[in-house]
């Protein structure tokens, strides 16, 4: 199971040691990645690094998990109420359709709504430092964040779960 770790960084030299320092510990590119102002980002950060700055996927995938839930609840109970005469695929077409529209409405309102980073981080952000986001294991990280660190980079805690690597600053 993969953990988010963010590390913020003053200067895209400071971030790129960064990345350099994570790569070096093992951690593949695919699971690197920056955060910047958009000033930023636009002149220095290549596209390949940065983050979606919506929470459109996620938003997405719990308006479907959601929207089904609703729909398998309301054509179980249209295939239960014999005046209705809803057969069991009508049932199950019901609970596609509500799985579509939770998809959909899920998907509009998380085009509008910043990912959990950009969130936590806003003022990180806005005052210019590149945060570094390294998506791995647990054993990963423990090997990674020492090189890390040692860039300059400081950890900011994403998450307050257990799981999260507990790291020196």
């Amino acid at each position: 199971m993969k953990t988010r770790c963010v590390f913020s960084t003053p200067d895209l030299a400071t971030a790129r040691a960064a990345m350099a320092a994570a790569r070096q510990a093992g951690i593949p590119d695919d699971n690197i990645s920056l955060i910047a102002r958009e000033d930023i980002e636009l002149q220095q950060i290549p596209d390949h690094l940065m983050v979606g700055r919506t929470d459109f996927y996620p938003a997405a995938a719990r308006g479907a998990a959601c929207g089904g839930g609703a729909g398998v609840l309301l054509g179980l109970i249209a295939v239960a109420v014999p005046p209705l005469g809803v057969t069991l695929a009508g049932g199950a077409a019901i609970a596609l359709a509500g799985a579509a529209v939770g998809c959909w409405t899920g998907a509009l309102v998380g085009t509008d709504v910043p990912d959990a980073v950009h969130r936590k981080f806003k003022d990180e952000i806005d005052a210019g430092r590149i945060l570094v986001i390294i998506d791995a294991t647990r054993d990963d990280l423990t090997a990674a964040c020492p090189g890390v660190l040692a860039t300059g980079a400081k950890h900011l805690p994403l998450h307050a779960h257990p799981e999260v690597p507990q790291l020196a600053a």
